[in-house]
């Protein structure tokens, strides 16, 4: 009876999603397995003789994969274009070695070439990658491969981050200090606490003192004692005031110079002045200048950094907002509710995702994935159904907008097409890979296992090594540049933990798009030397 209610494709489909959502929640010791979960429980169904169509799998990755490269376009591209491509190299480096060892275990332990490869994404941690393999190799056993390396993959780096500074006994607060800090966009904003010592200075405004002239300055809070001031254009500064300033270096240590001396005194906590990242979601703002908005003198908050495709800039206030840019403000918390209530409004009411854009980039991906390439000396690749959305995705995530394509989506609409292409795809690959699981395990036994971890671990070594020898990276973007090169997420959660400072996803960011796109491509690439 049951098992005839199961020959029902959108009963079973979301009988697996269901199950797969409750396993992947199950933590042990801050572990999970997320979203695998559906893939572990689709390969249980699929030993039953159970089968997702082939349809809603290629569905799904076609979404997961277009939701991806949206995402990391515009920080793959200028990575590209900037010194962080440091970083980008690590991640790419990585993925090279897993590739390397792959092959070597291969060939010692005599795995078909479908399931090393599966056992590389796995020990990587890579869906897209997956998804490239699977279209690759046009063999299930690869998802077995993945599912049986994932978990290890996810525990080792979660573990390697956690021991080494305990075990190398490393101050991670003193070391990230006494080196160079990560390399970010020339544009990303520093903040710098300046004691007021110039009595010319004295019982001024901070409009009368023209700090516009400095360009990137911006006047953040004042403290004075024990009082924390909201830094207004009428505010005015007294002799002896702390100033917590906001802009590029150079600019920070003209006015430092000027006007008093630089103090090393945490002012961050404070009752009454608060910081709060707002995200820009309403039509009302966008397009519309900081100056325009008159954030300052109207709502009287300070903006005092913009983020956008994952990098910071100095605020400007001849800037036009676009959805998704998330701006960091400073004021008091009524006034940071009003604000947020600003660029939030018609939130619930307007919708994102724009289905003429989408169906855009997917159908020109599919079909850009369809055109053979000739690699000389290999044979013809094509991208498939991942590679030809997501190259499309990158580029078109890159400019934002190509003519009536739009591909600036806020950020959770982005993860819900994200997170429903994903399970889907996961329930497709995980019921057709089911299907011979149990022959795979049993004849290639412990193998597999022992097979998976030396593809996890060699390249979480050599990536650290790499890191800091070759690079003369500290220990905290050392650590950040391996989980993105590992594509580990919960490694860099892990990382978090270690220290309350955003260097390690700042390292995370520049990496994990190349090593993301350099698994989907390598996964196509290994079948020809297997």
């Amino acid at each position: 009876m049951f098992s005839s209610l199961l020959e029902d494709q959108l009963l079973l489909l979301f009988l697996i999603l269901f199950l797969g959502s409750i396993l992947g929640k199950l933590s042990i010791k801050g572990l999970s397995l997320g979203s695998s979960g559906v893939l572990l429980v689709a390969m249980v169904f699929g030993h039953f003789g159970h089968q997702v169509s082939e349809t809603v799998q290629q569905l799904g990755l076609s979404l997961f994969i277009v939701a991806v490269g949206l995402q990391a376009g515009p920080r793959f591209f200028r990575m590209m274009r900037s010194r962080g491509i440091v970083f980008g190299i690590i991640g790419l480096l990585i993925v090279f070695i897993a590739a390397v060892v792959t092959v070597i275990v291969s060939k010692l332990f005599h795995f078909s070439p479908a399931l090393s490869i599966g056992l590389m994404t796995g020990a990587l941690t890579s869906t897209p990658g997956l998804a490239a393999a699977l279209q690759a190799t046009h063999d299930p056993i690869a998802s077995v491969g993945y599912g049986i390396a994932y978990p290890f993959g996810v525990i080792a780096v979660v573990l390697f981050v956690q021991l080494l500074p305990r075990i190398l006994k490393i101050d991670l607060e003193k070391d990230l200090k006494e080196s160079n800090g990560p390399i970010r966009n020339e544009e990303s904003p520093e903040v710098m606490t300046i004691e007021v010592t110039n009595y010319a200075y004295n019982k001024k405004t901070i409009r009368e003192l023209h700090f516009e002239r400095y360009h990137s300055i911006v006047i953040s809070r004042v403290i004075r004692r024990d009082r924390n001031i909201i830094a207004l254009n009428d505010t005015v500064i007294l002799k002896g005031d702390y100033l917590v300033v906001v802009g590029l270096k150079a600019d920070l240590e003209k006015l430092c110079h000027e006007i008093g001396k630089l103090v090393k005194i945490d002012f961050h906590n404070s009752d009454h002045v608060k910081l709060r990242k707002v995200t820009v979601a309403s039509e009302d703002v966008i397009g519309k200048s900081l100056k325009e908005l008159g954030l300052r003198s109207v709502y009287g908050v300070t903006v005092t950094r913009i983020e956008r495709g994952g990098f910071e800039f100095n605020q400007n206030p001849r800037w036009r907002l676009e959805r998704g840019d998330v701006l960091t403000v400073v004021s008091s918390e009524d006034r940071l509710n009003e604000v947020e209530t600003l660029f939030s409004r018609n939130h619930l009411t307007v919708t994102n995702v724009h289905i003429l854009s989408l169906s855009l980039i997917l159908l020109i991906g599919i079909l850009v994935g369809m055109v053979p390439i000739y690699l000389p000396g290999l044979g013809t690749i094509n991208l498939g159904v991942a590679g030809g959305p997501l190259f499309i995705a990158l580029i078109i995530g890159h400019f934002g907008k190509l003519g009536p394509i739009r591909a600036r989506y806020y950020q959770p609409s982005t993860k819900v097409v994200s997170d429903l292409g994903l399970v889907l795809f996961l329930a497709g690959a995980g019921t057709t890979a089911g299907q011979g699981i149990v022959d795979v395990v049993q004849s290639e036994g412990l193998g597999l296992v022992f097979g998976g971890s030396i593809i996890t671990l060699t390249p979480i070594l050599a990536g650290y090594y790499i890191s800091k020898k070759w690079f003369k990276l500290n220990t905290i973007h050392s650590l950040g540049a391996l989980c993105g090169g590992m594509t580990s997420t919960p490694g860099l959660g892990s990382v978090n933990q270690l220290i309350n400072s955003e260097e390690p996803a700042i390292a995370y960011a520049a990496a994990y798009p190349f090593a993301l796109i350099f698994v989907a491509i390598t996964s196509q690439l290994l079948i020809f030397f297997l």
